[in-house]
């Protein structure tokens, strides 16, 4: 009972542990993301190292499988690594550039959404450049990019700054959903007394955005932020299977998918499913969970 009262003193947590979908959410999230960083900890093989690799011990099946070892509990790849290290690997590069990108796009379009909400001279300039932006998809900005570092730089020197490039490629492409999003927060909270009052104590223009009116939208940039975190793995994903993602010697989910995809129909089906199965369940435990968090934060939506 003790354990209970010092729950219901917090809203967000008393009403959080009362939703199923929210916290088991919560809890899947935060066992693949120790299983991701913790990767060098618990992993059984480091496919990092070329020299415990052996490639006799390429395509074995799992280990409930007649042929599989036991050494290799979902088997190996095409090269001869272990499948689950690889994939606690490739996961880990995955979340980091979905986090990365995710922060450049909220850097981006929060200070472009502040700008234009709160300068009417900036607002036209803005947003007119963030709807030229929105007419270009993700995967065409990366394709356009990646192809252009790949001739300058050639394919060895491409991979080495891969995973910075996927991030900056995802976070350019995305960032007018966040200024929009602000940009309607500051129009609704320009107008309120607290800035008037603000403007009439003599306050810079910078002080009152970023001091001010910035915490007061910060609530559907967490929501977008969420959502934005899974279709940013998406994307980077979608781009690995164009040959435009992580290279092979440093797999993320998505290029561990492409490489497998040519041996699924040859009976080496698990190259492909096991981190299929792995994206699909990150992505959705992270959009469940923001669903849960933009339901929370409008009071509109949620019932407890």
């Amino acid at each position: 009972m003790a354990f209970l009262r010092r729950i219901q003193r917090s809203d967000f947590i008393y009403y959080f542990f009362r939703d199923p979908v929210a916290y088991i959410s919560f809890f899947i999230l935060l066992a693949l993301f120790v299983s991701a960083f913790a990767a060098p900890l618990i992993a059984p093989h480091n496919p990092y190292d070329p020299t415990t690799i052996d490639i006799m011990d390429s395509e074995l099946p799992p280990v409930w499988s007649s042929e599989g070892s036991a050494r290799f509990l979902l088997g190996t790849d095409d090269m001869g690594r272990d499948m689950l290290s690889t994939m606690l690997y490739g996961m880990r590069i995955s979340i980091i550039i979905g986090l990365g990108a995710v922060f450049l796009q909220a850097a981006i379009g929060i200070v472009v959404g502040l700008l234009s909400g709160y300068i009417r001279r900036l607002d036209a300039i803005l947003m007119r450049i963030a709807d030229v932006q929105l007419s270009f998809s993700t995967y065409m900005i990366a394709i356009f990019i990646g192809a252009t570092f790949q001739m300058m730089f050639g394919v060895a020197n491409y991979e080495k700054i891969a995973a910075p490039l996927l991030i900056f490629i995802i976070g350019l492409a995305e960032w007018p959903q966040y200024a929009r999003t602000v940009r309607a927060s500051v129009l609704a909270e320009r107008r309120k007394e607290y800035v008037e009052a603000a403007r009439v104590i003599g306050l810079s223009r910078l002080r009152i955005m970023w001091r001010h009116i910035l915490p007061n939208t910060l609530s559907p940039v967490l929501v977008i932020s969420t959502v934005q975190v899974a279709n940013a793995i998406m994307s980077e994903a979608a781009l690995s299977f164009l040959g435009l993602g992580m290279p092979q010697n440093k797999p993320s989910l998505g290029s561990l998918i492409t490489s497998g995809f040519e041996y699924i129909f040859s009976g080496t089906w698990w190259i492909t499913i096991f981190p299929g199965i792995l994206l699909v369940v990150l992505v959705l435990v992270i959009n469940l969970l923001g669903d849960w968090i933009r339901d929370y934060l409008n009071p509109k939506l949620y019932k407890g």
